[in-house]
């Protein structure tokens, strides 16, 4: 079945104190406006006194908006704002685990060549692939590679950065 395309998709970059409790505090602001996080990365940021946050999230702009300036009153967070395509780049990891035939082999080697995904091993009838791009292209590959049997799959969830001088 094809993913449905959401225009009320937003990225959210956080810039907070590398302390526990953090993630449920922020976590708590999305659900008590009723807004589902739909993707979550946490990694270290280049000071390891902080770990920067990029949450993808669907839902109205101004409830979005008022998550936003709940997330900046919080202690912990030095900064938070959303990102869009135009101002930041943004790129997901994927690796997708693909049962082939003898048949359907050389058609799959095809479709994955197209995306420019990498084959990390090939073995019992399965591809493990890794693909890294824009989640709307993950998306379309996912779709693609559902006839074929997706017998794992593992994505890591948007990143983002502003492009230029400006911290994200």
């Amino acid at each position: 079945m094809a993913r449905k395309k959401r225009p009320d998709i937003h990225t959210i970059s956080m810039l907070v104190a590398n302390k526990p409790g953090v993630l449920v505090r922020i976590a708590q602001t999305f659900a008590r406006r009723g807004f589902n996080i739909d993707s979550l990365v946490v990694s270290p940021a280049v000071n390891a006194d902080y770990s920067r946050m990029t949450i993808t999230a669907q839902g109205d702009p101004g409830t979005l908006e008022q998550i936003i300036k709940q997330a900046n009153k919080l202690i912990d967070v030095v900064h938070a704002g959303e990102h869009r395509e135009e101002d930041s780049v943004h790129s997901e990891l994927a690796l997708m685990k693909v049962k082939y035939t003898a048949a359907t082999k050389p058609i799959i080697s095809r479709l994955i060549k197209k995306f420019r995904t990498r084959i990390l091993d090939d073995s019992d009838n399965t591809l493990l692939i890794e693909h890294v791009g824009k989640t709307t292209v993950l998306d379309d590959l996912e779709d693609l590679l559902r006839k074929y049997k997706i017998l794992e799959m593992v994505r890591t969830g948007k990143v983002a950065v502003i492009r230029g001088h400006e911290e994200t």
